[in-house]
């Protein structure tokens, strides 16, 4: 996720400069078939790419606004997965009690649940960003690993395991009726958070979109240098292009938001917010030596 209010223009070149190559020649050719081939035969009027600019203008500003609407989407069920993160263990530390004797026991299943809540964000991030990551891993007991290590969704394995250890401390006494409905909200609430992460990585953005708003920016920078060869010369060239340019640019910015866990700079920042709740669980698990939280690369952007 960009961070800083400027981008620098030389890193949109840097993914922008192959198309902007091709834009270049495709309105050098253009231009050269008007003055050699069509020149005198035919002379296409201004308000032909007017009405096309405007036409593209429209169709690019509605594919971005459901492009960013995928990406806002995303980003709200992250933020509520950092308050509901630190809601599951304030209740887990703060709703089980035991008058048995048996603190260590309670304190044990504390400290593993809320370690295994980080192991699910992990493993989720890792899913949702199609890496081989595993540092979930290094959060799951021995036990743990073994019963998850070969399920297919091991997110959803890990939630498996929290459940049964709900249903355990209710049996065990450590936490009442009221309270179990409450740590069993909890999951419900990791449970579709995790989905809808899912169904927004797994749904796929029309392709149509993109192919027919690529296929009208090329036509429009054609139809562009020919209305405006005559009167403009070899300036038109230039005029084309750059017009191009930014139909183009705007339609990559909201390509880039389509899938907002793919690792861009414009990406929902997973790497960060897991950071950020492992820290704060970790902190009120009592653990003195924290992690520190990710930096800003190249002062631009988060991950």
């Amino acid at each position: 996720m960009i961070i800083t209010e400027n981008i620098k223009l030389t890193r949109m070149l840097y993914f922008t400069w192959k198309t902007d190559v091709f834009l270049l020649g495709c309105c050098i050719l253009s231009y050269l078939a008007n003055q050699y081939l069509i020149a005198g035969y035919f002379m296409l009027p201004t308000f032909v790419p007017t009405l096309l600019g405007t036409a593209l203008a429209f169709f690019i500003g509605f594919n971005n606004n459901q492009a960013y609407d995928r990406w806002w989407e995303a980003r709200k069920i992250w933020g509520s997965t950092v308050n509901d993160s630190r809601t599951w263990a304030r209740n887990l530390l703060s709703y089980s009690t035991t008058d048995k004797g048996d603190d260590e026991t309670l304190n044990y299943m504390q400290r593993v649940m809320i370690l295994r809540h980080l192991a699910f964000l992990h493993a989720l991030r890792f899913s949702l960003r199609g890496s081989t990551d595993d540092t979930y891993k290094k959060f799951l007991s021995v036990s743990d690993m073994k019963k998850v290590q070969d399920s297919k969704n091991i997110h959803n394995a890990i939630l498996s395991l929290q459940s049964k250890d709900i249903q355990t401390m209710y049996e065990k006494g450590y936490i009442n009726d009221f309270r179990f409905i409450q740590l069993n909200q909890n999951i419900t609430e990791f449970c579709n958070q995790m989905g809808m992460s899912e169904r927004i990585k797994n749904t796929v953005f029309p392709t149509t979109y993109h192919y027919f708003t690529q296929l009208f920016i090329w036509l429009f920078v054609v139809v562009l240098t020919f209305s405006t060869a005559d009167s403009l010369g070899i300036a038109s060239i230039f005029l084309s292009w750059l017009l191009g340019f930014v139909f183009h640019t705007s339609q990559f910015i909201g390509r880039s938001l389509v899938n907002p866990f793919y690792p861009l700079i414009t990406c929902v920042p997973l790497n960060q917010i897991t950071r950020t709740i492992e820290i704060n669980l970790l902190e009120m698990l009592g653990e003195k030596e924290l992690p520190e939280p990710l930096p800003v690369i190249d002062g631009e952007y988060v991950l």
